[in-house]
């Protein structure tokens, strides 16, 4: 299956569409994980050069912190191909669109539906990893560095020692970054912004939740007299593979005004409340079959498909009953592979043909 990254003619001519359409949205900072306009922040003026990704309140974010702005940078990267992969066998896929004036995914991770739930959700975790990792590496200088609340003897017996990530001060930074674009529009659709600060919490947390405790044994021939320990940051597909399933089993909600407060709550009143671990979306989600810039699909057409599997990523489902062509196409790759000594591995190129299916 191909992850698509670079969109074809077709799709071209509809991300055309979202240029001249899309209006400054709450997850176009996204687009700085395809900017070319900034390689590296290294002053203020930078924040200005990329202004038509980010609002006010975020812009000033970035001057004030300027030298965490390339781990945000880097946050945003890791949260695209993130969403590329889990979403990688459905109809839509977070195929990006490349222009600078335009949301990175169009306009379907800007409305209210599931997809923008997850979109939202990855892209907090994915700065708060990229801002706590790099607290660690020491790259922020005197802002942040181990987190000094692990040291002396813990209650388990062991010794804190080593670096534990300070995934606290990656939290905060991404709550300041990410959550800046939603305040600032609170009277533009309430239930939208609730939304949105929901499923970026639920992101953060996700990073939180899966922490691990990592330990190293002292002592004579491997005993372990003495254990040491830090906490570290997951794998970031873990926390992929966590939101995702929160995405299959989101909720649906809308507004309800209880007391003073306007509260989301499920929508069907027959289901039970969510937790702020889960994700939430308002409005329902296009089949996503056709191309369609109002509501961001770029449709299926030239998609490939498994011609034998039932799933979501088969012809059938896949190619929403267009129907597809299937043909035999030449490929190349390894074999024959011998190592030898010493220490090299040599392999040959043997042609292959592969049959591939393509949505009509």
């Amino acid at each position: 299956m191909a992850i698509f990254k670079m969109v074809p003619l077709f799709h071209f001519l509809v991300a055309l569409e979202f240029f001249f359409i899309s209006p400054v949205t709450s997850s176009q900072w996204l687009s700085l994980a395809l900017s070319s306009s900034v390689n590296s922040f290294n002053t203020k003026g930078s924040c200005d050069e990329v202004g038509a990704h980010l609002n006010n309140r975020q812009v000033q974010v970035c001057k004030r912190y300027i030298d965490v702005m390339n781990s945000v940078k880097f946050g945003a990267s890791i949260a695209v191909e993130e969403c590329q992969h889990q979403f990688r066998y459905r109809r839509w896929n977070c195929t990006t669109v490349q222009f600078e004036k335009s949301p990175v995914f169009g306009n379907s991770a800007n409305g209210g539906t599931r997809e923008a739930a997850f979109v939202h959700s990855i892209s907090s975790a994915g700065v708060a990893y990229a801002v706590t990792r790099s607290c660690s590496e020491g790259k922020l200088g005197r802002k942040c560095g181990c987190d000094q609340n692990y040291n002396g003897m813990s209650d388990e017996g062991f010794k804190w020692a080593g670096c534990s990530d300070d995934i606290q001060y990656g939290i905060d930074f991404s709550k300041k970054f990410v959550d800046a674009r939603e305040r600032g529009r609170k009277e533009e659709n309430p239930a939208r912004v609730l939304m949105n600060l929901h499923n970026n919490g639920a992101g953060r947390r996700a990073i939180k939740q899966f922490m691990k405790l990592q330990c190293k044994c002292h002592g004579v021939s491997g005993s372990c007299n003495v254990k040491t320990c830090w906490r570290s940051l997951p794998n970031f597909r873990l926390v992929g593979d966590h939101i995702k399933e929160k995405f299959d089993g989101a909720t649906e909600v809308e507004v309800k005004l209880i007391g003073s407060r306007m509260v989301l709550v499920p929508k069907n009143p027959k289901y039970k409340p969510h937790t702020i671990a889960d994700l939430v979306y308002i409005d329902g989600s296009p089949d996503f079959c056709a191309a369609n810039p109002n509501t961001g699909s770029l449709g299926t057409q030239g998609r490939f498909c498994n011609r034998t599997s039932q799933a979501i990523d088969g012809c059938e489902l896949m190619c929403c009953n267009r129907g597809y062509t299937t043909k035999v196409e030449p490929r190349s790759e390894r074999c024959d592979c011998k190592f030898y000594w010493c220490c090299y591995v040599k392999c040959s190129q043997c042609p292959r043909r592969v049959e591939v299916s393509i949505c009509k």
